[in-house]
Parts: structure tokens; C-alpha cells; sequence
């Protein structure tokens, strides 16, 4: 019996593990659960699951659950950061699936491999952020750090049984989101309604605006190079509109393994949890002559500015990355509330890393005070953009 917190329980991934833990009681039992404004779903969660302790990010949404949720067993119901903390670090925890969206992650996963918990990881901003500080303590802690992002997921089982030594690439896939073949021009007037269209995954909003950029698919570069310890120079990104492979590894010999399966998040989550076993998930079963095709092709630089933009931020390392992620998120945010256009998200990313000079990043401390940094920037130059 493993006992699992999951930061970001009412969120996409969340609710897909939970649905995992629910198919396997006698293997997985939650013990905490870190939810943010979907105060409603929390509750059906709290009396499903029954954790030990139960995390809100308002402390009067706290309040509320304290009034709402009558339990027999005891449960401790917290909020804030403190209380995302306590989540991710409790003593009888023993798998944290990070799944909180954006850099609001960092913190209670990082606190979480102090404490030496192993971490089902869908955050990527942990390791885009913090990256070199989070390998390192996980080392010194001895913590395992399991891919949950689908492509990830896919490099590492096909990982499994071959030598660092003998990879030469890995090949992350992309689907293009819904205006791959939509001419840079037209995206110009593209709607948030628009670009929450995404063609094969089911996912948050920002997430899926970030696969509409492609700055999805460079965050997920940055993520890869720490959690395989890879240089940039072994991280490519291929074009597959269908989904179907979810990334490739390419050895030394020419051979190339790649994972495929439907799209859907339940099968990387699983086996997360199982690893190494493959357990039945009641996925759909893939039926590749029911397909037809599955297709490839190199991605647009040009007109997916953001993909560049990231793959600029890794190789000037440093704060960098973390000036690229503070941007963006701003960017999205500004965006989903139509305050900015489309073409405006990779503008003001570049112009805040164009303002920034890269320093070490040591410290914890020192990626949240460069992430600050990062988010006035972003609004101070949001105010000359007048609008859409």
C-alpha cells in the first residue's frame, strides 16, 4: 500500500490520478489532497477518499470545508502555501504527485523531496525553474522523480534497460495544436475561445493555450535535459498531428524505440505509480489500422516563436529559464482575459528576456526573486501594448 498527497487534486491530472487510485484501492490510499477554487469537486473528493489532510489555497475556502465536509475519521483541512507544504511533506506520505499548474508547483515539490518523498511529476515548471537545485536534492535525498507528461513518460520507459551512454537523441513529439497549418497572419485574431480547442488532449486552460504557442513543447525540452540528464544538443521535437507516439529515444546504433498509445493522460499517470509495472487501466486499446496514418514533420520556428524562445532560454541557461516561464504565464493570463492577442505572448516573452541578464541561480530564493523580477517586467511592458 503506497500513500499518496496530490497537489492539484480538482485539476486534469488530479482527478485522472484519482481515478487510477479509485481502480486500485488495495495498492494506492490518499492521505492528502491539494485543491484550488473548485471548492464543490474538493468535497466530492474528501468524501470519496477520506485523506488525512486537505489543502485550499483561500483560507475562507478553508473555512467552508471545515462547515461542509462532516467526516467520521479526523482530517485536518489547511490553506495556503503552509498548508500546500504540509501536503507534500506529512510524515506517512510516500508518493507526492505534483500536479498544481505553473510555478505555483515549485515550492511544495521542492519541499517535498527535502522531506525524501519520491514525486510523480506533471509539473514541469519544478525542473524548467529550479532545475539543477531539484536534480541535486533529489540525489542527496535519494528520491525518485517519475515522469507523468506524456512525452516524458514515453523517453522514460523506453529508457528502461539501456545505458545513458548509449542514447544519442531523444525525440519529443508534438501534435501542433489546433493552428498548425493556420497561417501566422490569420493567428493574429485567434480568440481565447479558439485556442482552447485543442485537437486530441483534454487538459487545463493554460496548458493547453502553451501547446497552441508550442511553448508547451519548449518548456517540456528544458524539463527533459534535467530529468535525463542530457544536453540540448540530444533533445529534438518532431511534429505528430495524430498523438499516437507519445516520443522516441534513438540510440547509438541507429535503433530508435519509440511508446505510443491513445492519448490519454490515465496510462503515464499509472504507471508512475506502478512503476516498473504496466497495470490494466481501462485505456482504450490501440487499433493503429483503424488510424491509417500516422504523420511527421519538422516544426515551424518562424511561426511558433515560442519553441525558439525556449530552446534560447535553455541554452542561456541560468535565470533564464525561469525569466521564460514568469513571462509566459503572465502572457497566458493577460491573454485568456483578452487583454493581449495571440502573437502578443511570444512578444512579451522576448522583450522581458531581452531586459534580462542571466545569473546562477544557487538558491531556492534565488529562482522566486528572479521569477518576481520577471512578473513586474512582464506588466510593466504589458502596459505599453495598448490593448488587443
Amino acid at each position: 500500500m503506497r500513500n499518496i498527497s496530490i497537489l492539484g487534486s480538482t485539476g486534469s491530472i488530479g482527478t485522472t490520478s484519482l481515478r487510477v487510485i479509485e481502480y486500485y484501492p488495495e495498492k494506492y490510499r490518499v492521505v492528502g489532497l491539494a485543491g484550488g477554487r473548485n471548492i464543490e469537486l474538493l468535497k466530492e473528493q474528501i468524501e470519496k477518499f477520506k485523506p488525512r489532510y486537505v489543502a485550499v489555497i483561500e483560507k475562507s475556502d478553508a473555512e467552508i470545508l471545515k462547515h461542509e465536509v462532516r467526516l467520521s475519521n479526523p482530517i485536518e483541512i489547511l490553506s495556503g502555501e503552509e498548508g500546500f507544504r504540509l501536503i507534500a511533506t506529512a510524515d506517512e506520505v510516500d508518493i507526492v504527485i505534483s500536479a498544481i499548474s505553473g510555478s505555483a508547483g515549485l515550492i511544495p515539490t521542492y519541499s517535498a523531496i527535502e522531506a525524501g518523498k519520491d514525486i510523480a511529476l506533471a509539473n514541469k515548471e519544478t525542473l524548467v525553474m529550479a532545475g539543477p537545485l531539484v536534480v541535486s536534492m533529489a540525489k542527496e535525498k535519494g528520491v525518485s522523480i517519475l515522469p507523468v507528461d506524456s512525452e516524458h513518460s514515453a523517453i522514460f520507459q523506453c529508457l528502461q534497460g539501456h545505458p545513458k551512454d548509449d542514447i544519442k537523441r531523444v525525440i519529443l513529439t508534438a501534435s501542433g495544436g489546433p493552428f498548425l497549418k493556420m497561417d501566422i497572419e490569420e493567428m493574429r485574431a485567434v480568440s481565447p475561445a479558439l485556442a482552447l480547442k485543442h485537437p486530441n488532449w483534454k487538459m487545463g486552460k493554460k496548458i493547453t493555450i502553451d501547446s497552441a504557442t508550442l511553448m508547451n513543447k519548449g518548456l517540456e525540452v528544458i524539463e527533459a535535459r534535467w530529468l535525463f540528464g542530457l544536453n540540448k544538443e540530444q533533445i529534438s521535437i518532431i511534429i505528430h498531428p495524430q498523438s499516437i507516439v507519445h516520443s522516441m529515444v534513438e540510440f547509438m546504433d541507429g535503433s530508435v524505440i519509440a511508446q505510443m498509445g491513445v492519448p490519454d493522460m490515465i496510462t503515464p499517470i499509472a504507471y508512475a505509480l506502478s512503476f516498473p509495472r504496466h497495470l490494466e487501466t481501462g485505456a482504450e486499446p490501440l487499433n493503429l489500422a483503424g488510424i491509417g496514418k500516422l504523420t511527421f514533420e519538422e516544426p515551424d520556428m518562424d511561426k511558433f516563436k515560442c519553441l525558439r524562445l525556449s530552446l534560447k532560454a535553455l541554452e542561456q541557461g541560468g535565470s533564464m529559464p525561469v525569466v521564460l516561464n514568469a513571462a509566459n504565464e503572465v502572457a497566458v493570463e493577460h491573454f485568456l482575459k483578452e487583454e493581449i492577442g495571440f502573437l502578443d505572448i511570444p512578444e512579451l516573452i522576448e522583450r522581458v528576456m531581452n531586459a534580462h541578464e542571466p545569473k546562477p541561480i544557487n538558491r531556492i530564493q534565488d529562482v522566486i526573486e528572479v521569477d518576481k523580477w520577471a512578473r513586474n517586467k512582464a506588466f510593466e511592458i504589458i502596459g505599453s501594448f495598448g490593448g488587443q
